[in-house]
């Protein structure tokens, strides 16, 4: 007994030996790289490895939107695919096997489960496209027309998402405007978020020439002058059914004020904590919210834009937040957690956050060749099979909060070919956009998943 004891008392404290050595080894490591996990990754170059990249995805978006930009930083993905698990289904009502009602919203009936309009596939669909690239000239830039550009080969334009485990219905313009009746839509983001809702203006109107829209942007402080080379934003109400629809420009969703108002060459105080002040004074007119950011963080946007990091109303010291990637992961955060806690306050307000929109540059990137001149559709395939988001900072800002995710990343990707590319207007040769989206096109889609989502 007393040697069976003495034997158990070495084997305690073998045992506990082990643990403190571990436990000293794992402290070590994570004094070494204590930035490396989800939220703040611990390269700069990795600003992204939360996105999948499939075949014929190698790289992720990491740019400004508006070519060119000579100072920008390139990031790659790892080539993983990091699964998110969450206790609720990303991107759907939290319900299941009963009737959504929503104050001011039609009832949806949803199935069984909630839907996952993530996961599906790409259908052939002669119905396809929803308005004609010609004819949507009231609303569409024309660079983003490729119907007006030297391609020749629009069969992009005829395919369907088909959500797995749910049907979509077919979009109607005119019963979406009905659902909207005296409601205002409201996009925020950067030119994806534009390209979004330029979309949805061609969907709703078909892509033909309305006399009944009003221009109101005025109501939204957007003016142009001879100081201003674009607006800062667009809104316009189909007084039909008294539905606004607009987009704000903000590309990184946080507030930026002048440091120095007075002086023209001044820098700018970019709060990552603070959403853009546009959100702040208009919310209560929303009652639908669109956000999307992502393709603005980078070194050479930050430098050209003059924007200083901001925390507290001071300038950032904590070094965490010193990679791109921590700050846009942290700013996302911190506007989704505002948007949360004013949504209590706006009861007839739904919010989004849509996730990131992919970009596909092959063999090199914007300004060094890079170039995306596939146009057969779904070479990389046409299925995505996974249950989790790949987009995993917009899944964890969601998460816990009752904003929404419109997940359009991974269905996104399988469509390369749907870029402008190396058409333009002028059919002259430049840098090939392989970020932006052929309109009809993608974006479409984002919106016929938001129309449901509703």
């Amino acid at each position: 007994m007393k040697l069976g004891t003495l034997n158990g008392l070495r084997g305690k404290r073998l045992s506990l030996t082990l643990i403190i050595i571990f436990t000293t080894l794992l402290i070590w490591g994570w004094e070494r790289t204590p930035h490396q996990d989800s939220f703040h990754p611990q390269h700069e170059q990795d600003l992204y490895p939360q996105v999948a990249r499939s075949k014929y995805m190698h790289q992720l978006p990491s740019e400004e939107e508006d070519f060119p930009d000579a100072d920008t930083i390139v990031h790659r993905t790892n080539g993983t695919l990091a699964q998110v698990l969450s206790d609720k289904p990303v991107g759907s009502p939290a319900a299941s096997g009963t009737t959504e009602v929503d104050e001011g919203f039609e009832a949806i009936t949803v199935g069984n489960k909630a839907c996952n309009y993530a996961k599906g596939k790409w259908v052939s669909y002669e119905r396809r496209p929803l308005y004609s690239g010609f004819g949507c000239k009231q609303w569409l830039s024309e660079p983003w027309a490729c119907r007006l550009t030297q391609r020749k080969d629009f069969s992009y334009e005829k395919f369907r998402w088909q959500p797995e485990s749910c049907g979509m219905p077919e979009f109607e313009g005119s019963k979406f405007l009905r659902r909207m009746q005296d409601k205002t839509i409201a996009f925020v983001g950067d030119s994806l978020g534009r390209q979004q809702f330029q979309s949805l203006m061609c969907m709703v109107s078909g892509g033909e020439q309305r006399s009944d829209v009003e221009d109101v942007g005025l109501q939204y402080g957007f003016v142009t002058g001879p100081d201003v080379a674009r607006p800062n934003g667009w809104a316009y109400r189909f007084t039909s059914t008294n539905t606004t629809i607009l987009y704000y420009w903000s590309a990184t969703l946080c507030d930026v004020e002048p440091l120095n108002a007075s002086d023209p060459a001044t820098n700018y105080a970019m709060h990552l904590d603070q959403p853009t002040s546009f959100l702040s004074q208009n919310l209560d007119r929303f009652d639908v919210l669109i956000l999307n950011t992502g393709h603005h963080w980078n070194r050479g946007k930050l430098k050209a834009n003059r924007w200083e990091m901001y925390v507290n109303g001071a300038p950032n010291t904590d070094k965490k937040l010193a990679p791109m990637g921590s700050a846009k992961d942290f700013a996302v955060h911190s506007v989704v957690k505002w948007l949360d806690s004013q949504l209590p306050l706006h009861p007839r307000l739904k919010a989004f956050y849509r996730s990131i929109s992919p970009r596909h540059f092959f063999n090199g990137e914007w300004n060094t060749g890079g170039t995306c001149d596939n146009t057969r559709p779904l070479a990389g395939g046409s299925v995505v099979p996974q249950d989790a988001a790949v987009d995993v900072a917009a899944v964890t800002a969601v998460n816990g909060t009752s904003v929404e995710l419109l997940d359009i990343t991974a269905l996104s990707q399988l469509r390369d070919e749907g870029h402008i590319s190396k058409y333009s207007l002028k059919g002259t040769q430049g840098v090939q956009d392989c970020l932006h989206w052929c309109l009809p096109g993608i974006p479409d889609t984002w919106n016929e998943i938001l129309a449901d989502q509703l």
